[in-house]
C-alpha cells in the first residue's frame, strides 16, 4: 500500500490513516461527524483538519475515558 504523503486524503488513504474500517468512515462523513469534503461521488479529507478535529475530539474526552489510570 503507498504511503500517505498528500495533504488531501481518500476515504481508503483516511481509513489507513485513523485505523477505522471505510464503511464507519462513510457513515460518519455522511452524518457530518469527520470533516471531509464530497467532491462529486467521492469523498476528500485534509489532512490538517483531520488532526485538528482529532485534537479537539482528544481534548473533549475526559481522561478517565482514554484509558488513563488514577
Amino acid at each position: 500500500m503507498a504511503k500517505i504523503r498528500d495533504n488531501v486524503m481518500t476515504i481508503t488513504e483516511l481509513s489507513t490513516y485513523l485505523k477505522v474500517s471505510k464503511s464507519t468512515l462513510y457513515k460518519l462523513a455522511q452524518e457530518g461527524k469527520v470533516p471531509g469534503q464530497k467532491v462529486g461521488r467521492h469523498w476528500r479529507f485534509h489532512r490538517e483538519v483531520i488532526d485538528q478535529w482529532l485534537g479537539k475530539a482528544d481534548a473533549a474526552t475526559p481522561a478517565r475515558n482514554r484509558g488513563a489510570r488514577k
